[in-house]
């Protein structure tokens, strides 16, 4: 009876061990959200990398992934480690004896690939493992890696826990597409088009950031492709902003808490869809498919002649420039009749020598829409007469002319009056002509030295004016006639900085701060998804 209670207790504790290694007594079902954190999650609690404790951490913040790197050493053990070298060793040089032998900073031992998944599957029920297999310049290692990695998985039932595999050896996931077919799989290296991808039986990109933003046609093609979209490494705001916009299933980043913080504040957590962009990221002239020009003369009494020359309107270094200059144009005509006020045309039409240059540009022909949130992130030109502008106008202002199209103004600022910007809507029956536009300001703090995000969120019920997250100019559709809202249907996107003029022109115009840009980061343009 006792040696049969004793082999009794001894296969309980054999299948209990065996249990907790293999992963066969629970599923996974990886969290809902876009992160992964690049090699565990160490930044915050000053971990080392690819440690075990950097993968706990990961899980206990409930990352979709936790990323880790898997070398060979001469010995053939499968380890966590990201350098070709441990201490001064060559890892395929060297036994795993030899190098376990150095700690991690935090005390852990050099984890095998063995120990590092089945720390994985341990309390673990939403944080899928990213398996990057290093690549050797060993004739035939390559392959044997490839193998070795998919037994020992299969060896702990761990294939469930397994998020994807990823290598910048094209290879190495051929190899293991071939030993799984279920098997997900992203190519690092950045080189080659979705459509070859797909034809190879790869499963996703995991390409480093810039990639995308030289090549953002890649990005289309792979969404049309059902191919996974992952990035490395996203730690910037700004970088990060950009994959939540464009719907990337997974962010690889050193800062998951940072993407977990932007995630919350992206539109496309509240339903908005990207419809609509530009990075600027390429040089010269802007792109003539998404922008048009306004010429000459224009309206309210403004100083500045418009013109398309580079001078006055260009990209560089990934930001569109709209810049304000003091300088003549003999014989420069007024060109529009915009607003069609006699009494402005006859007043500047008289002017023959323009004194100051700038750029409006105009989505007016090549993009419009109704409802949506529209956000611009830019610095604005600092001086009293300048009068940069975010606006938009409704489709049918030739048919109907202005105040009847409707005016968005998403950002306005005068140079005079420097720590505030305005929201305002004109109408027919709003509008400053009677005095009776509906607009508020908001204090905005250094507009000449950093980037902000200047954005109006739009409804058919709703227009909310928004200054980075804040929501200062908050107006109802109080549903009565067009002449109160008039904003139901298209309207087109316009940026511009004026010179003086009947509002950025009361106080007079500095010409000792010329020349001065609006710098635009970016535009973008989100949909609520059907």
């Amino acid at each position: 009876m006792l040696k049969s209670t004793l082999h009794l207790f001894l296969l309980v504790v054999f299948i209990s061990l065996y249990g907790c290694q293999s992963g066969s007594h629970k599923t996974i079902t990886f969290a809902d959200n876009v992160v992964v954190a690049h090699r565990g999650a160490w930044k915050q609690k000053n971990l080392p990398h690819n440690s075990i404790a950097a993968l706990k951490h990961a899980i206990n913040l409930g990352c979709t992934g936790s990323e880790f790197d898997v070398r060979m050493t001469a010995d053939n053990v499968l380890i966590v480690t990201h350098d070709a070298d441990y201490h001064d060793l060559i890892i395929e040089k060297s036994t795993y004896a030899q190098l376990s032998k150095f700690k991690l900073s935090n005390g852990e031992t050099l984890p095998t690939l063995r120990d590092y998944i089945i720390a994985g599957m341990q309390n673990n029920d939403s944080t899928g493992l990213v398996c990057e297999i290093k690549p050797s310049k060993t004739e035939g290692r390559n392959t044997l890696m490839a193998e070795n990695v998919l037994k020992l998985v299969k060896e702990l039932r761990a294939e469930n826990y397994i998020l994807s595999y990823i290598s910048f050896s094209y290879a190495i996931l051929q190899r293991i597409k071939e030993l799984d077919a279920n098997a997900r799989t992203q190519y690092l290296d950045g080189s080659k088009p979705p459509k070859r991808l797909i034809e190879d039986g790869i499963t996703g990109l995991d390409y480093l950031v810039y990639k995308y933003k030289v090549k953002p046609e890649w990005i289309t093609s792979a969404k049309e492709k059902g191919l996974i979209l992952n990035v490395w490494t996203a730690n910037s705001i700004e970088d990060i902003d950009w994959f939540l916009a464009n719907d990337f299933d997974y962010i690889t980043t050193d800062e998951p808490e940072l993407v977990f913080e932007r995630s919350e504040k992206s539109p496309t957590k509240r339903g908005y869809k990207l419809v609509w962009s530009d990075e600027f990221n390429y040089q010269g002239k802007p792109d003539s498919t998404k922008w048009a020009y306004d010429y000459g003369f224009l309206s309210n009494r403004e100083e500045q002649y418009y013109t398309d020359s580079l001078k006055n309107v260009r990209v560089e270094n990934g930001s569109l420039i709209i810049e304000a200059h003091k300088e003549k144009i003999a014989n420069a005509k007024y060109k529009s009749d915009e607003f069609k006020n006699k009494s402005w045309v006859q007043y500047i039409a008289e002017i023959d020598t323009a004194q100051y240059t700038s750029a409006r540009l105009k989505t007016d022909g090549l993009a419009s829409w109704k409802y949506g949130r529209i956000e611009v992130k830019a610095k604005l030109p600092r001086g009293v007469g300048l009068w940069p502008a975010i606006w938009m106008l409704g489709e049918n202002r030739k048919e109907v002319g202005w105040p009847e199209c409707g005016e968005i103004d998403i950002m306005e600022h005068v140079g005079f009056n420097p720590d505030s910007i305005f929201g305002t809507i004109h109408t027919k029956a709003f509008n400053h002509m009677k005095g009776t536009e509906k607009g508020k300001k908001i204090f905005i703090e250094k507009p000449y030295d950093t980037f902000h995000v200047f954005a109006v969120e739009w409804t058919p019920e709703k227009m909310d004016f928004i200054l980075n997250d804040t929501v200062y100019n908050h107006i109802k559709n109080e549903h009565k006639t067009i002449a109160e809202w008039p904003f139901d249907q298209e309207f087109y996107l316009i940026m511009n900085v004026s010179v003086g003029g009947m509002l950025g022109g009361q106080k007079g115009i500095d010409d000792s701060v010329f020349p001065q840009q609006m710098v635009i980061d970016y535009v973008r343009v989100f949909q609520q998804k059907e």
